[in-house]
């Protein structure tokens, strides 16, 4: 399973979270943004951007390049 981000539209933070992903080399993940979905919003309001790695396991911002290849590493 890829890895999903979390974001909201017109969200600095989550084009930040993006330039941090493609630092660490790792392969674009699929963007859904929360903005329009209520269960969505519930869940990670304003913890966006949110990193998942489709089992089960997120990595909240800030993270850097080394943190996402740890975590990565941790599956």
């Amino acid at each position: 399973m890829g890895l999903t981000l979390y974001q909201r539209d017109d969200c600095h933070l989550c084009d930040q979270a993006l330039a941090v992903l493609a630092a660490a080399r790792v392969a674009e993940p699929e963007s859904v943004f929360i903005d329009a979905d209520a269960t969505l919003e519930r869940r990670f309001g304003s913890r966006v951007p949110v990193l998942a790695d489709g089992h089960g396991r997120e990595l909240d911002w800030p993270f850097d390049p080394e943190r996402v290849l740890a975590w990565l590493g941790a599956r």
